[in-house]
This record gives structure tokens, sequence and C-alpha cells, in this order.
């Protein structure tokens, strides 16, 4: 058997056995005094234990201890009834800390009592009965964020495993706290019950079997059941505070000494007028003035000392700071987060701050939410942030636009002007800068605000230089957000998709296709501006041809021709017939018979003069429809559709080259040229 083991069992059988046994006076002085010694070390190992766990076994330690100091209570009763002389302990308690006076012995008991019954008792009891619930209460949450970091990967399953087992422990210990907080209540009740007895019982054993008189019978008695309430009483309090502070305890970064001092005691200001109320209070009322200056000067001085380490304190984090700051910089492997490469980059002059600066007015940063907004419901495809920032090698009005990093346009501005454009049908011309559009690269010129209303009464098309700039954006965006979308915002989008269609999403990934090939067909799809937004479709018609062919530019087609009602609303919008251009059924055989399959896709195998024939003859029939004021549109047959867009994609990227497949039915179309060789 362990010493522990041994030491515990002969505790508590001795408890029960001084309950039966008559104990010698001596021996009892030597247990009131070990009682009063373990009463002390669970206040002190209660009030500097850094969490509430530490003392995890303090439910047990109050029942072990009520019963001790019950048990002693029965004995130290009986040697007051039986013999008057209950050892040097209780007589000395009587005396000296009741004063050796009946009514001062009295009063200091009652007070006693009734700070531990209203004030600690009532308050542990209360918070105890709280805490227990609050615990049980937020079980389920701390269990799901351990789960949570578990499943993440931010904690091992060794560390899940020991914060459960510490949940576990602390609705225990609350829960246990609960039930124990009414030993110590109950223990005070029956401190008091056997005072009473010992009081009547006293009185009574020294008129009747002693033969003393009442005044002397009262004066003895009453003595020394004071004294013996006062021995048990005390360390009930004592356990009483502990429990209090256990159960009060909210800090697990430092023991309970270092958190009263700083939180009481590190605001200088507090203490500045703390001291001048004290030192007020001893010059203008009649109390001791010296007592209360000298207070006042202690707290003064004290909030300057205080001060004075904030201070220290204050250059020392800055100096720190500022060193970490160099250590930060100086590192090897800071060179990392320079390799990092924002997918789309606005960079400006100097002169183009105030339009991005909030506070100078700007709202290119509104306008900035609102292209990222608009884009995504045109196109249904979510923009990578867009990072704004100052460059001093610029320009002051110049602005660069870079998509991952390189640069792809850019443009000037005038600051406090704005572009007038003519729409081509302008009553009279005025006078400004010349220049030119940067979206579209239209003519145009800058006037100043004065010019303005003259401007657009004359029909000129009028833009202030923040819409210039969200223009040209939006148009670089556009042309490039195949290129910006990546394989994760691929998978953000199929996981928006799956909680409405997860048998569709089961279907296709990745038994049939994998988020690459997936990706390579909305690229495709965005490039020539079609919408994904109807990703539903999308998926679906991928769903229907994988099975049959897992080249993207073939299911690209496929979707194309199931996305047929939004292609002809973009490029067919009204009733009105449309003016298009037709391909030559000959150039179209032609285009097929040189097509070559290989294992990375296909490609074609046109003789250079023919494709120089072709493309000529399309420059000729655009210019016929851009001389109409139409869009360049050209319609071919489906299986040519898309060789002949990649064809002419180098010379003419605004060619709009459709299928008939992908035409709704209703659609009027007008052809006023045809692309011969």
């Amino acid at each position: 058997m362990k010493k522990s083991d041994l030491a515990l069992g002969i505790f508590l059988l001795s408890a029960i056995i001084f309950m039966i046994i008559p104990m010698p006076a001596a021996l009892l002085d030597i247990l009131l005094a070990l009682n009063i010694s373990i009463a002390l070390i669970i206040l002190l190992n209660a009030l500097f234990s850094q969490e509430a766990l530490n003392m995890s076994s303090f439910p047990s330690i109050l029942l072990f201890t009520t019963l001790f100091r019950i048990s002693l209570n029965i004995s130290s009763t009986k040697l007051i009834l039986t013999t008057g002389a209950p050892g040097n302990v209780v007589t000395t308690f009587g005396n000296f800390v009741g004063g050796g006076d009946l009514i001062v012995g009295i009063i200091v008991y009652i007070v006693l009592i009734i700070i531990q019954f209203i004030v600690i008792n009532k308050g542990s009891e209360r918070v105890a009965e709280v805490t227990a619930r609050f615990t049980l209460d937020a079980m389920p949450g701390k269990q799901m964020a351990i789960d949570a970091d578990l499943n993440t990967g931010a904690i091992t399953d060794v560390q899940a495993r020991e914060r459960r087992e510490k949940i576990q422990e602390e609705s225990s210990f609350f829960g246990a706290m609960d039930g124990a907080t009414k030993y110590v209540k109950g223990d005070a009740t029956a401190g008091l019950v056997i005072t009473f007895i010992n009081f009547i019982g006293g009185i009574a054993i020294g008129m009747f079997r002693q033969g003393l008189g009442f005044n002397e019978a009262l004066d003895r008695y009453t003595i020394l059941t004071i004294g013996d309430g006062l021995v048990s009483q005390i360390p009930s309090l004592m356990i009483s505070l502990a429990t209090g502070i256990l159960v009060t305890k909210v800090s697990k970064e430092a023991d309970m000494g270092d958190i009263l001092v700083k939180q009481l005691f590190s605001i200088p200001k507090v203490l500045y007028m703390v001291g001048a109320a004290m030192i007020f209070l001893g010059i203008t009322t009649p109390l001791n003035v010296v007592v209360f200056s000298a207070y006042g000067l202690l707290f003064i001085i004290s909030g300057r000392v205080i001060a004075n380490r904030i201070e220290i304190a204050g250059i020392e984090e800055e100096v720190n700071t500022d060193e970490s700051s160099a250590d930060e910089i100086r590192r090897p492997e800071n060179v990392t987060s320079l390799l990092q490469v924002d997918p789309i980059e606005l960079e400006f002059g100097y002169g183009i701050i105030p339009l991005a600066d909030t506070n100078q007015g700007g709202d290119l940063l509104d306008r900035v939410v609102m292209i990222r907004r608009q884009v995504a419901l045109e196109l249904g495809c979510v923009v990578p942030m867009i990072r704004l920032r100052d460059n001093i090698q610029l320009k002051p009005n110049q602005y660069v636009i870079k998509i991952k990093g390189t640069p792809v346009s850019e443009g000037e501005i005038l600051f406090d002007h704005y572009m007038a454009m003519n729409p081509g049908y302008v009553e009279e011309e005025i006078t400004g800068i010349p220049t030119f559009e940067p979206s579209f690269h239209l003519p145009a010129i800058w006037i100043t605000e004065s010019q303005r209303e003259r401007a657009e009464s004359l029909g000129y098309t009028v833009v202030d230089p923040p819409s210039i700039i969200a223009t040209h954006l939006t148009e670089v965006i556009r042309n490039n957000l195949g290129e910006l979308l990546t394989r994760q915002d691929v998978q953000n989008l199929i996981n928006n998709v799956q909680e409405s269609n997860s048998t569709l999403i089961s279907e296709l990934i990745p038994k049939l296709l994998g988020i690459g090939e997936v990706q390579k067909v909305l690229q495709n799809l965005l490039k020539e501006g079609i919408s994904i937004r109807d990703l539903i479709t999308i998926l679906e018609t991928l769903a229907d041809f994988a099975s049959t062919t897992r080249d993207t530019d073939v299911l690209t087609e496929y979707v194309r021709q199931s996305l047929k009602r939004a292609i002809s609303n973009k490029y067919f919008p009204d009733s009105e017939t449309t003016s298009v251009v037709t391909l030559d059924p000959k150039i179209e055989q032609e285009i097929m018979g040189s097509v070559k399959q290989t294992e990375q896709g296909t490609y074609l195998t046109l003789d250079p003069e023919k494709t120089q024939d072709i493309i000529h003859s399309v420059g000729e029939e655009v210019s016929k429809l851009e001389n109409l004021g139409k869009n360049p549109i050209i319609i071919t047959s489906p299986i040519v559709r898309m060789y002949f867009k990649k064809l002419t994609s180098d010379y003419y990227k605004d060619l709009i080259v459709i299928s008939y497949n992908e035409i709704e039915s209703d659609v009027e179309l007008q052809s006023v040229g045809m692309v011969t060789a």
C-alpha cells in the first residue's frame, strides 16, 4: 500500500473513531492545531493555483476536512461537558480571541457566523451553481471547436484527446463543486448547532452536577463553548474562503497575487486621484491629517513610479518592435513574400492618388468593388481581389493595369478634366486636347469643367477620369478572365452547385472529368465572353458528352450549343434582323481537311497562302459590318466554328464567331457578305 493511501485511510478512520472514543485534552490540542494547519494549506493553495483544475480533488478535500472537523467538535464537546477542561487550544481561543469577556466572545462568534453564512457561503454557492451550468452548456460548442481544429490540421490527435479530457475534467469538477459547497454550508450550520448545545448543556451540568451557581456556570462554560466554536469556525471560514477563491478563478496565465496587483495598481492616474482625495480629506475634515496625508503621498509616489515603469516599458517595446522589423527584413526567407504575384493590379502615379483616397473624396475603391460585382453578374465568375497601389516611377497621371504581375494595358488621364467622345452625330465640334479613349482606342478630346455642359448639349459623350479608369479596368478583366480562373475558383463554384445538385457533381467529378478539364472548358467560354453563370447547364452538358470524348475544345462546343439561348440573347438581343457574315462552304471543307489529331489536341495544317487569303477576306467583310455600325459576327457550321475561331483569333481578337447550332430558331439574320479565298 502507498504511504499516501495509508495516510488518507488513517485520517478518515481517526475522524470516525474520535466520534466514538473519548479523547485526551493533549491529543485534542494536537489535532486542533493540525486542523488549522490543513485549513491554511488549502486556502493558500486555492489562492496561488493558476487554474481551478490544479485542485481538481477539492470537492473530496471538502468532504474529508468537514468530517474531520466535526469529529473534533464532538470530542471537544465531550471534554467540555464531562471535565470542563477541553485543553489549551479551546481555552486560549475562548480567553484570548474572545478577550476573556463573555459578551465580547459572543459578539465575535456571531460576527464570524454572519460573515461565513451570509457573505462567503452564499456567494460561493451561487457562483459554483452558475459556473457548473455554463460549463455544461458550453461543452457541445467546445467539442465542435476541437473537431474543427482537428479537421483543419490545426491540432494533432494527441492534442485533441488532451483537450477533450480537459473539458470532461472541467465539467466534472464544476459539477462536483456545485454540490460540494453544500458541505461547507452544512458544516457551518452544524458548528452553530453544536455551540448552542454546548452552551445549554454546559450550564445545566455546571448547576446540577457540579453545584455551581448560575453566574459561575454561565461564565465558565460559555467561555469554553465560545472557544470551541471559534477554534472550529475559523478553519471552517478558511475552507469557505478557499472554496470562493477556487470557483471565482478566471485567469490561467498568472497566480492571483500577480493579477490583483496588476489590475489594482497599474493605472497611474487612478493612484493620483486617490492620493489627492486622501490628502483633501485629511486637511479639510477632522480626520487624522498625518495618517491620511501619509497615505495620499504614498499613493501619489506609487503612481509616479508606475508611470515611469510604463514609459520605460513602452520605449523598450518600441525598440523591440523596430529590432524585430529589422530582423524580419534581414531574414533570408523574407524573400519568399516577394515571389507572390497579385492576379490583378492597378498601379498609378501620384497625381491619381486623390481619386483612390476616400479622405479626399475619391471613389475609385468603390468603383473597383462595383466592377467585381458587375463582372460576377455578367459572366458568372468571381473576380480575384484587385490590388491598388501608387508607383512613383510612373508619370503623375499615368496608370498601368497588370495581370499576374505583367503590364497588359495602360492609360493616362488629365486630372480635373473630362474626356469627350464624338459618337458621330455631334452638331458642332469643340476645342480640346486630342487623345484616345484607353479602353477601345477611340478618338477623344480632353475638356475642362467649364466646357462640360456645352459638350453634352452638342451630343458629346462626356466621361470623368474615375469612370475612364473603371471602364478600362473592366474591359481588361473581361478580356483576361479566362486566364484568371484557377482550379480553386472552379472548385469553389462546384461546391456552390453541389449543395443543391449533389447527384450531378458525383456523376461528373471525378468519374468523368477532373477539375482541370472542367477549368479548361470554362476558360474557353470566358475567353469568348460567354457567361458561365448557368453552371448547372454547363455541368449537365459535360456529364452528357464526357463519356464519349474528353477533348475540352469539343466539349466546349457542346456546351456552347446548350447555351444557345444565352448566346442569342447576347448577340441578337432585339427582334430586328441582324446583319452577319457567313463562311464559304469550300473554305469550311478546306479547314476541316487540314485538321490533324494528336495526343496533345488538334491543330490546323492549312497552307500559309490560303490562310492569308482567308484572313484578308475576313478583314474586308468585317469592315463592311463596321461601316454599317454592326458587330463583326461571322456564322459558321458547328464543326468548323472552333477551328475558324483559332485561325482568326491572332488577327481579330474582337471577332465574334458563332455556329448555326448556337442561334435560336426565331432569330432573323441577314448575310451581307461571305468569307472566301
